[in-house]
């Protein structure tokens, strides 16, 4: 994986519970997702078609889950 070279601003996810959250970060391309509770872990990278291919799924719970 590529490291990110531009500064991200986080946000957490609107459906946060239970201190179980998600956290988004937006640049002109890119989206990338990570847990709040780990931030120096994995984050997700997605580009602007396959993020609204996943929203939408993530919208429909079409997502597999596991």
């Amino acid at each position: 994986m590529q490291p990110i070279d531009a500064p991200l601003t986080w946000r957490k996810s609107k459906a946060c519970a239970n201190n179980a959250c998600i956290e988004i970060a937006e640049l002109p391309q890119s989206f990338f997702v990570r847990d709040s509770k780990n931030a120096t872990g994995s984050v997700l990278t997605f580009n602007r078609a396959d993020w609204g291919t996943f929203i939408a799924g993530v919208r429909t719970d079409a997502l597999e889950h596991r």
